[in-house]
């Protein structure tokens, strides 16, 4: 059984945090509709979903892969780079506690789960503005004991490694080539987005399907070209908080 953590949209969603956007109105209605669509579609591919409650003095709150990252044999809490997003956490510990021994990033790191790029044993960090050295240090000694390897991996002109890669399966993976150097996933199949749509290399597989966004039809029919499937999501209002498919979920395997 994969189970799905997710957690509704915050009432406050458009104070979000914004980097490398410029802050347009949110419809709140959309958002919800759009999240709800989103948590269904998670339970259309066989998810047991596990939706937490609205957090309404945390706007960004909705984007529960930030909080942790999920190992198959355990889960790290991350310590958030903007401060606004590090009481999220506390919520997150409680909804994983349940399935995974914990272990902590701490002061000084910083580190969004959205950076985090889970390969196999291998672990690659986006050196965001989120996503310290620090944060690469202290996941290489939290999780050696289980044979992980971590490294650091520079990031161009975007929020997070997954703004930027994805994977699609065990050995292909949906890349930005604009936005992060494909060298560092040289033993991986890659596939392009398309070169009118840069912000379409976040997807989640999930099962034998890939949850993506209706935003890049280009860049979708590519993955279909390859024997994907595709489960289509709108998360357009979403996206307008540096928000995609993989920030809106924690998967459990």
């Amino acid at each position: 059984m994969t189970i799905a953590i997710t957690r509704k949209v915050s009432p406050r969603f458009d104070e979000c945090e914004l980097t490398h956007i410029e802050r347009v109105p949110i419809n709140l209605d959309i958002a919800r509709a759009q999240h709800s669509a989103y948590v269904q579609a998670l339970a259309s591919l066989g998810c047991q979903v596990i939706e937490l409650p609205e957090e309404a003095d945390l706007p960004d709150s909705v984007f529960v892969e930030d909080a942790a990252v999920v190992l198959r044999e355990v889960a790290v809490v991350t310590r958030p780079g903007a401060e606004s997003r590090r009481a999220e956490t506390e919520s997150i510990i409680h909804a994983l506690s349940p399935y995974r021994p914990l272990v902590y990033v701490t002061e000084p790191a910083t580190v969004d789960g959205g950076d985090v790029l889970v390969l196999d044993r291998h672990i690659y960090v986006g050196m965001s503005t989120r996503s310290n050295n620090d944060a690469i240090m202290q996941l290489q000694e939290l999780l050696d004991t289980y044979g992980y390897m971590v490294s650091g991996v520079p990031l161009r002109d975007c929020l997070h490694l997954k703004s930027a890669i994805s994977r699609v399966d065990n050995s292909t993976l949906l890349i930005n080539k604009d936005w992060v150097d494909p060298t560092y996933f040289a033993d991986f199949n890659l596939i392009e987005v398309d070169v009118s749509e840069p912000y379409a290399s976040n997807c989640l597989p999930i099962g034998d399907s890939i949850i993506y966004p209706t935003a890049f039809p280009k860049t979708s029919a590519k993955l279909e070209r390859q024997g994907h499937s595709i489960t289509r999501v709108d998360v357009s209002e979403l996206a307008k908080a540096e928000g995609a498919v993989t920030c809106c979920s924690l998967i459990l395997e």
